[in-house]
């Protein structure tokens, strides 16, 4: 629904360690994607033919360049994710294979920006990728801060503090991933703020510092900052919290924004702001939920990064679900934009093609990462395509130019409910790509760890008994231990998306094992169970205004063993020529009271890779706190070091002076485990 931030909140931190420790669509344009079913429909929905989609009524468009590259001539790492079509690839070829493993340290920078959550702050969580652009790198903070540094040393070139306030508004952390940066297209030599940083906060201020100089933007909204929240004015439940950087492309700032999770079922409805980079003037609003259903339900909104694909004018939102998360019975008129993949005019804001990806989520499937947006070649055909990873450990592989089929996506029948959930409507099939495949196996249970369920004398297995499940999308419930969920709310794959490598064809991804259950509670015993224990305890959350509450749990023993096989977390490499995987295998370890499980099971992970040119996989992600290098071609691990706490921020790689970095955020989530930090690590092979 909104950060996928609380998959710890209400389990014990001891139990968690071990693995986690204004556009309206139009009637051609929305049926794009199957809609929901209405409470009305009792037939069928049929399946959707694999490239079956009607055209769409978008206005025409002027298109920027269709024949501008997709990948930069010159290496650029000035985004969340690299580049603005999400590939994190690097042309640099000074580090490769046969010398990655000679990289060392070359320098650190400790923010002072951390906290554990023992005093008066709240834990931290910084995500944030290092911004390498102006011949500086640039890092925003968990405390609201900006830094400019020299790359080539760690020196600090200058620092801002926003003074925003400390408290966790909207999340149970302070949690920054990075700011973003816009430069004129023609800078004017001694004129301010011709290259501008972007920095936004949890209560929803969005500030413009000079690049140069870390002062203030004055003509830039109110002083140098805008005040985003002054267009959060429907079921106000939180600020538009803005954790992600705004995504800029030309003349446009993009901003989704982040709020609470599972707490209420009417929310802000998920609408997606641009605004003008030098005045901060609002230039057009996407509205991702119709407005006659916005007294009812809401969210729907983009949390994480956009993709840009500039030469065809076109921006692409993962939008995530509407709420609350586990209960429908509020919303069972189709909202088609919803946990979808949705490319807009980035001039207008007007949607020319959307895929729907979960049909009446109930499961909180957000559309979790900005899609990887490449060019490849099947079958003969050179395609421009766009991979969109999901929560479910799907890969959607679509023409970015229309949104159709590249290989066949299918509307497959999925379970209806049990009849104990009241209000509640069923989609009766959801899509299902046929290639590449699914990378997890979601068709039964996950086979039970023996060790687990020896040491929980047998609670494993029992477990399993009682847990509903018929495969995947099977519903909530409200009888007997709840729903069984696999891949989890936190998702198969996470925010830190794929990976690609435009010569090979190849994209990379990490993603999560994780099992999970779902027991929606009606109102009257919810509120008794909340008084009786701790909400934390339990992992409750109130769905206020929803006939439900709802606990979700990770599935383990009493110990805090998962009860699943392992591995637990794995990295995969995907020819995209043909839809197979070339290779896959377990990625990090997994940690717990300060031992290390064998590398062989595994670990979850959080955030995602960057590939190069080198034929080099560079990721953290993962509990152990170690950041990593592997072969692109084999998959084999061949450099790794230990940093300060996980980094689950994506890594950036630049070059500065004839010198190419690596550059590792380790700053910590307590979805992984209870450790956190504010190293930047940045490495690099010896000067000699």
């Amino acid at each position: 629904m909104l950060e996928c931030q609380n998959l710890s909140a209400g389990i014990p931190s001891t139990v968690v360690a071990l693995f986690m420790g204004a556009a309206a669509v139009s009637p051609a344009l929305a049926q794009q994607s199957p809609p929901e079913d209405p409470a009305a429909s009792e037939e069928a929905r049929p399946a959707t033919e694999a490239g079956d989609q009607p055209e769409t009524t978008a206005p025409e468009r002027r298109i920027a360049d269709p024949d501008a590259p997709l990948v930069p001539a010159e290496p650029v790492w000035n985004t969340f994710h690299g580049q603005l079509n999400a590939q994190k690839y690097s042309p640099l070829t000074q580090i490769d294979a046969s010398n990655v493993g000679r990289l060392e340290l070359a320098w650190e920078y400790h923010t002072g920006d951390v906290s554990d959550g023992s005093g008066e702050l709240p834990k931290t969580v910084w995500s944030a990728t290092p911004v390498f652009a102006n011949d500086t790198l640039y890092l925003g903070t968990p405390f609201y801060r900006v830094i400019a540094l020299d790359p080539a040393t760690g020196e600090e070139k200058w620092s801002f503090d926003s003074a925003s306030t400390l408290k966790a508004l909207s999340q149970p952390a302070l949690k920054n991933r990075g700011v973003a940066y816009w430069e004129a297209e023609s800078p004017v030599a001694g004129e301010p703020c011709q290259k501008i940083v972007y920095l936004g906060t949890m209560d929803a201020r969005l500030y413009a510092l000079d690049a140069n100089t870390g002062e203030l933007c004055e003509g830039f909204a109110d002083g140098g900052i805008l005040n985003v929240n002054k267009w959060n004015t429907t079921n106000t439940t939180f600020p538009f919290s803005l954790l992600q950087p705004p995504t800029v492309a030309g003349d446009h700032v993009i901003m989704g924004w982040a709020g609470a999770d599972w707490q209420h079922a009417e929310t802000p409805p998920g609408n997606v702001l641009s605004v003008d980079p030098e005045t901060g003037e609002l230039q057009w609003v996407f509205e991702t939920i119709p407005r006659e259903m916005w007294d009812q339900t809401g969210t729907a909104n983009v949390w994480t990064a956009m993709s840009v694909d500039e030469g065809l004018g076109l921006v692409y939102l993962p939008v995530a679900s509407p709420s609350p998360n586990y209960w429908g019975g509020n919303r069972t008129e189709p909202i088609p934009f919803a946990t979808s993949t949705t490319a807009l005019d980035i001039a207008t804001g007007e949607p020319v093609w959307s895929r729907q990806w979960v049909h009446h989520d109930l499961w909180d499937y957000d559309t979790v990462a900005a899609p990887t947006l490449v060019d490849i070649t099947v079958d003969g055909e050179e395609i421009p395509a766009l991979i969109q990873a999901t929560k479910q450990a799907f890969l959607f592989v679509v023409d970015r130019r229309t949104g159709e089929d590249v290989w066949p996506i299918e509307e497959r029948p999925v379970p209806s409910g049990d009849g104990s959930v009241e209000g509640e409507v069923y989609a009766q099939t959801q899509p299902f790509p046929t290639k590449p495949p699914p990378l997890l196996d979601q068709a039964e249970k996950a086979d039970i760890w023996t060790i687990a369920d020896i040491v929980g004398f047998g609670g494993c297995s029992r477990l399993w008994d009682d847990l509903w499940y018929e495969g995947m999308y099977t519903p909530p419930t409200t009888r007997g231990e709840g729903t069984y969920t696999y891949p989890d709310s936190a998702g198969g794959v996470q925010w830190g998306g794929v990976a690609f490598d435009p010569e090979s064809q190849t994209a990379i991804v990490n993603f999560s094992h994780v099992a999970q259950y779902i027991e929606l509670i009606p109102r009257e015993e919810f509120e008794e169970l909340k008084e009786e224990r701790e909400v934390a305890e339990l992992g409750l959350h109130p769905q206020e205004g929803a006939p439900y509450g709802m606990q979700l749990r990770n599935a383990l023993n009493w110990l805090g063993m998962p009860c699943w096989e392992p591995p637990y977390g794995e990295l995969a490499a995907i020819d995209m020529t043909t839809g197979d995987i070339k290779w896959r295998g377990p990625v990090g370890a997994s940690q717990k009271y300060g031992f290390y499980m064998p590398e062989s099971m595994g670990s979850p992970t959080i955030g995602g890779p960057a590939v190069t040119a080198g034929g080099l996989i560079f990721i953290g992600a993962s509990m152990d706190a170690k950041v990593r290098a592997y072969s692109l071609e084999t998959g084999e691990e061949l450099w790794s070091d230990q940093v300060e706490a996980p980094a689950v921020a994506n890594p950036a790689v630049y070059e500065y002076q004839g010198r190419q970095y690596v550059a590792f955020a380790a700053g910590g989530n307590p979805i992984l485990k209870d450790q956190v930090g504010d190293q930047l690590a940045v490495y690099a092979l010896p000067e000699d």
